[in-house]
């Protein structure tokens, strides 16, 4: 019998599933039409349309959209909100910033929590944990009895500085169970035990009123695979780059908001590594967007600042991923200056770029690529097919008419604007923060990844860029290679070169419990858990921390301070070794590892590929003759060079002149960018 494990990634678009054999390591995939109105049913037409036997599948892994979707559409069930009294309208003032400081017009969206639901109560805490007022019980009970009569479906409890002692909302909490035991609550003091309350109030808020939406989802889906066979727990990709199961969904349900987008940037990193290039950028070009992310020495920059909805804070960590409107439907338009501008606006998928012929009359980047040859007639192996007449005819109206430009040069022109949009990305990501990127390597991946990636390349001097065999689907084989994972951290403020190292440790040891406690809750053994402890530091005066390891016997601060040092000087070019530091926080991760199966590697024998036929190419408003290659025919060994395309079922590979490629044992394909 044969063992497989399954991961589904849930687009806008299309459902993808990567299917994987444990003893052989072979990877096939299949692509069915999302469901939007109800995301599971492509999920099961994907595993009935892929011949899955759900009995004889060991993993079954899942990036999903439904709590993103939930917060951006606020199609959310009625929550409410219970605060220390004076403070219900925290989420509201927030850091009374805006999205664009210079448009007076445009104010920041509406808390998920109306103000009609934020109800209060008399309980008070000093910024030590000593309690100054216990929870009146009077004012919980009547705040219970209200939410119970306008049968609220969750409920979020955030009193200040509950951060240092909870106590007061875990009775309001066990005063909830008492009168309305059916509804979900979530309390600040364990969603997000910090300081700074609009940040702490905000993660509880999406938490809470994800919490009715995911829960039913996951419940729903959990039923459908074992009515089908599937015997295991169903994994749930978080947006921290692990995954969870259902048993701590409920708690922490705003974790899988920014799920899908973590699953691309855990590929790239894996795939980078495969590879041997620990420093990888991944470049994950879809339909209507691009996202940009980072691997430095085989690990995903991490960041806590990141949000759904301007305004609203979601603090849990989460793999730092950059989001841009640039994609294969990506329209070509003229702004009020005259200059030629790319996207954000979309084509979508429909009726998508003018070559589908669905009468979008506008020229997309996906329409340039098929006037300059780079894109043949047909995608995802035949399903869709292109019209290049009806390309010709956008690239002239929208372009090459009113910038009187020849039809290939404007079309060329369309790529180079939306290819410097995403090498911007890339620099945002790389070298603003610290790093060189003619130290990585690119990982370009997505349905239009690809065609697109040797380009960015190039602009920005990375010397190598790396396609997956299946870059259409790697979001997808992401979700195959994640562990069950779990963040803790608190607010921890002193002194870094006076504190007690005993402090500390204790701290951490009491974290790492409940680390370990949780990891059992999810079926972990004891010998598969792995924690791993960090420390944010600040120089004194700052607000902004950075992050560094901490030993698992805290003897001594120098290294770490140390450390510090050397990691403000890379992120910010500078280090004041006699300025005092102090630790703002500490965290744990708590790591269940999962048993991975191997992807298939095959002996390297150098030879030159042979192509499928010729096509003509446009580069730099020069036809070339370009040879044209089957994916599926390069085997591991093969070599070629530039100008050339490499055509498969979810993706196109654009080769410019004076580039090589070869294909590494695990079939990647290998652009050597400087020839």
């Amino acid at each position: 019998m044969s063992r497989t494990r399954v991961a589904v990634d849930v687009g806008g678009t299309f459902t993808d599933i990567c299917i994987m054999d444990e003893d052989s390591g072979a990877i096939r995939i299949e692509k069915t039409a999302s469901t939007p109105d109800d995301p599971m049913q492509a999920i099961m037409n994907g595993v009935e349309q892929g011949r899955i036997d759900l009995s004889e599948v060991t993993m079954f892994s899942h990036g999903t959209t439904v709590a993103t979707n939930a917060l951006i559409t606020r199609r959310l069930p009625r929550t409410a909100m219970v605060c220390t009294e004076g403070f219900r309208d925290v989420v509201e003032i927030r850091r009374a910033n805006k999205e664009d400081l210079w448009d007076t017009y445009k104010d920041v969206a509406k808390p998920y929590i109306p103000r009609r639901d934020r109800l209060t109560v008399r309980e008070r805490i000093d910024a030590e944990g000593t309690i100054l007022e216990t929870l009146n019980e009077a004012d919980a009970r009547r705040v219970a009895e209200v939410l119970k009569k306008r049968e609220v479906k969750s409920i979020a409890v955030c009193f200040m500085n509950s951060y240092v002692n909870g106590a007061n909302e875990r009775r309001m909490r066990d005063i909830f169970k008492e009168v309305i035991p059916d509804v979900p609550v979530s309390i600040s003091s364990e969603v997000m035990p910090e300081i700074f309350e609009h940040e702490r109030f905000s993660t509880t808020m999406a938490n809470a009123v994800c919490a009715p939406v995911v829960v039913d989802y996951v419940s729903r889906l959990g039923e459908k695979l074992a009515a089908a066979g599937y015997k295991r727990d169903l994994l749930l990709l978080h947006s921290g780059g692990g995954v969870m199961t259902p048993a701590s969904v409920k708690d922490f349900s705003a974790r899988l908001a920014g799920s899908g987008i973590a699953a691309g940037a855990i590929a790239s990193r894996f795939i980078g590594n495969l590879c041997g290039f620990p420093n990888s950028i991944g470049f994950d070009m879809g339909g209507t967007s691009t996202d940009v992310s980072l691997a430095s020495n085989g690990e995903s920059r991490i960041t806590k600042d990141w949000y759904i909805e301007y305004g609203y804070p979601i603090r849990f960590p989460s793999i730092e991923v950059l989001t841009i409107g640039a994609g294969g439907g990506s329209l070509a338009w003229q702004d009020e200056g005259g200059s030629l501008r790319n996207g954000p606006q979309s084509a979508g998928a429909y009726p998508g770029p003018a070559c589908y012929k669905n009468g979008n009359r506008t020229a997309t980047n996906t329409d340039a690529n098929v006037m300059l040859g780079r894109l043949g007639t047909s995608l995802a192996g035949g399903k869709i097919t292109l019209d290049p007449a009806l390309a010709a005819e956008a690239v002239q109206e929208t372009v090459a008419t009113p910038f009187r430009m020849e039809l290939h040069k404007a079309a060329e022109a369309i790529i180079a604007v939306a290819n410097a949009n995403m090498a911007n990305a890339v620099r945002l990501l790389s070298i603003s923060r610290g790093y060189d990127p003619r130290d990585f390597a690119l990982v370009a991946f997505g349905g239009a990844g690809a065609l697109h990636g040797a380009a960015v390349a190039k602009e920005l001097s990375i010397p190598t860029v790396i396609v997956p065999l299946n870059p259409g689907v790697t979001s997808a084989l992401g979700c195959l290679l994640v562990d069950v994972q779990h963040d803790f951290s608190e607010s921890f403020m002193a002194d870094a070169s006076t504190v007690s190292p005993a402090e500390m440790q204790t701290a951490f040891a009491r974290m790492e419990e409940q680390a370990v406690e949780r990891l059992a809750h999810e079926g972990v053994a004891q010998e598969d858990m792995a924690l791993q402890r960090t420390v944010e530091m600040m120089y004194q005066g700052q607000w902004r921390s950075l992050a560094v390891s901490a030993p698992a016997q805290i003897d001594s601060m120098c290294s770490m301070i140390e450390a510090f040092h050397n990691e403000h000087e890379r992120e910010f070019n500078y280090r004041r070794e006699e300025a005092p530091v102090s630790i703002f926080r500490i965290a744990v991760k708590a790591v269940g590892i999962v048993p991975k199966a191997e992807i298939a590697k095959y002996d390297v024998s150098p030879h030159k590929a042979e192509p499928v036929g010729r096509r003509s190419v446009w580069f730099d408003g020069v036809a070339h003759d370009a040879a044209v290659y089957e994916r599926d025919r390069l085997t591991a060994g093969a070599a070629f060079a530039g100008p050339a395309i490499v055509e498969q079922f979810d993706s196109t590979t654009v080769v410019p002149p004076g580039m090589s490629v070869t294909v590494d044992g695990f079939l990647n394909i290998l652009i050597g960018t400087k020839g």
